[in-house]
């Protein structure tokens, strides 16, 4: 699975809140609520997002096997 929760963290680091990417940014609400869920966004929202917070990849998303534990 593929977690977003490294976004949280690095745009809390940067300064970003998730009203300043919607209202600055033109950001939907909809794919803000899609990253939090965790389910499938597009190459392009990663990369706007990489843009936005001039970071890479790895500080957004990361996959996450989730048999490890089972």
């Amino acid at each position: 699975m593929i977690s977003y929760d490294r976004l949280w963290t690095t745009m809390k680091e940067k300064g970003f809140s998730q009203y300043s990417l919607i209202k600055n940014y033109g950001i939907s609400p909809a794919q803000i609520t899609r990253l939090k869920r965790n389910e499938s966004v597009s190459t392009h929202t990663i990369e706007m997002f990489c843009k936005i917070l001039k970071c890479n990849v790895e500080d957004i998303m990361q996959y996450v096997d989730e048999n490890i534990n089972k």
